[in-house]
């Protein structure tokens, strides 16, 4: 096990807090968060938002006495207890959400050469980040990581939406190519994808060289170093892509599927036909019914 995440109050931080420094960690501090204990090959980061992030070689047993620290039963943290190899693949995609633009995954291969860097640079969930630091971020990231960018454009989005008719089996569809595309480039045999369904749907989507990975997925697995720098490679090129996207139809593509999204695609069909609007949208969400009527 080598990344645990679990949400926690002030109180139960500073009696972690007190824990570790018994223990000789050493405290300073990172983007976003109120502390940080590092020691030997172990960190523990605690953010503003009440998330406690434990990270580092084998932690499990370091999980196991700060969850006994704070009362906190193995059922309540079994969802994140997965054991990752030194090396590993970690995917996680953008856009599935968003009505305008492409379904871009990514996957990201860590190892020991690598991990603590991306710790070190703040790499988290690009949820929990801007677009000016994502795209900073990814920059790095591709330029010291094996790495595969899967980008599957609206037309082609479209397409394969009608051959799957399954979300899940596309996003799985996705997730593998990216794995392949790595696997391609550096043997590897282990990969982490966050859970969005039956852990078959990726692995029958494998090719030859990726039926001999071993796949887990993990709810929550942004918390994962290899998947959050995957998830913040594929909201760099998705952002990327919609910026494309707005400068070729002159309008503004807001992100998401809000009553401004709506608006704006009206506005699209009314320059550009009801035809057109599978070059910049995914045709099976609500808002076309919307549209239609």
């Amino acid at each position: 096990m080598n990344s645990y995440t679990v949400k926690i109050s002030n109180i139960e931080a500073e009696k972690v807090k007190d824990f570790l420094s018994s223990k000789g960690a050493v405290f300073d501090s990172v983007q976003y968060s109120l502390w940080r204990a590092k020691m030997n090959d172990f960190q523990a980061i605690y953010y503003s938002s009440g998330k406690l992030l434990l990270q580092g070689k084998n932690i499990s047993d370091s999980v196991i006495l700060i969850n006994e620290l704070l009362g906190i039963k193995e059922e309540k943290i079994k969802d994140n207890n997965i054991e990752v190899p030194s090396k590993y693949i970690g995917t996680d995609e953008s856009g599935k959400g968003d009505f305008f633009g492409p379904l871009v995954c990514a996957g990201v291969e860590v190892d020991a050469s690598n991990r603590q860097k991306f710790i070190d640079l703040g790499i988290k969930d690009s949820k929990k980040l801007d677009d000016k630091k994502i795209l900073e971020l990814a920059s790095k990231i591709k330029a010291n990581a094996v790495h595969s960018v899967v980008v599957i454009t609206p037309v082609k989005y479209n397409e394969l939406y009608k051959k799957f008719n399954n979300l899940n089996k596309l996003l799985a569809w996705a997730h593998a190519r990216a794995i392949e595309n790595i696997l391609e480039k550096s043997p590897c045999n282990f990969a982490l994808a966050d859970k969005f369904g039956d852990e078959s749907l990726i692995l029958n989507s494998l090719m030859e060289k990726g039926r001999k990975i071993e796949l887990k997925q993990m709810v929550r697995a942004e918390s994962d170093i290899a998947v959050a720098s995957a998830s913040v490679l594929a909201r760099a090129e998705f952002v990327k892509r919609m910026k494309e996207l707005e400068n070729k139809y002159e309008m503004q593509l807001s992100k998401g599927a809000s009553s401004s999204v709506l608006e704006e695609a009206k506005l699209f069909v009314s320059r550009y036909s009801y035809e057109r609007l599978n070059e910049v949208a995914k045709m099976h969400f609500k808002t076309v019914l919307q549209i239609r009527k």
